[in-house]
């Protein structure tokens, strides 16, 4: 559905391809009553700011959670939405209302069926740790590519 979906820019007619990358909540990152949640957008970081509320307020409404999935979906609805319409081409973070989440997280369930239907979230891939590829190590960790260095005529791992 939406964690991996190509759409036209309405104003440059050029394809985009928007990859779900991650989920974090905002809270510690950058102190907002939010969750951001990551696409890479023909590579480029575009963040969806959800605000939190919206988890209670849905949560409230129907008397079912907002997921992981669910969420990653929304905000792909969402950002494919903002990029068809042309909204505020280029912008590097959109911020959702609570009411635009729980319409967006409706239209999501519907066109899926019912949430047991929704993707899993996409896997990065299989041989490359998820800290390689986006490049998140903590001090004094080294990359899988770097944990082999040679030493003469031989390569040995740390």
């Amino acid at each position: 559905m939406y964690e991996d979906f190509t759409v036209t820019d309405r104003w440059t007619n050029e394809p985009l391809r928007c990859i779900w990358k991650g989920t974090v909540v905002a809270i510690a990152t950058r102190h907002a009553d939010a969750t951001d949640i990551r696409f890479a957008v023909n590579g480029k970081p575009v963040w969806i700011a959800m605000p939190n509320p919206a988890w209670v307020e849905q949560k409230r409404r129907t008397g079912f959670v907002i997921t992981d999935r669910l969420a990653a979906q929304t905000a792909g609805r969402y950002l494919k939405q903002a990029i068809e319409s042309g909204y505020d081409n280029g912008r590097e973070m959109y911020t959702m209302t609570v009411e635009e989440v729980l319409q967006n997280a409706d239209a999501v369930v519907r066109e899926a069926g019912s949430t047991d239907k929704l993707p899993s979230l996409p896997v990065i891939n299989d041989d490359v740790r998820p800290e390689d590829e986006l490049g998140i190590h903590l001090p004094g960790e080294l990359p899988a590519s770097a944990a082999y260095t040679s030493s003469s005529s031989e390569t040995t791992k740390r």
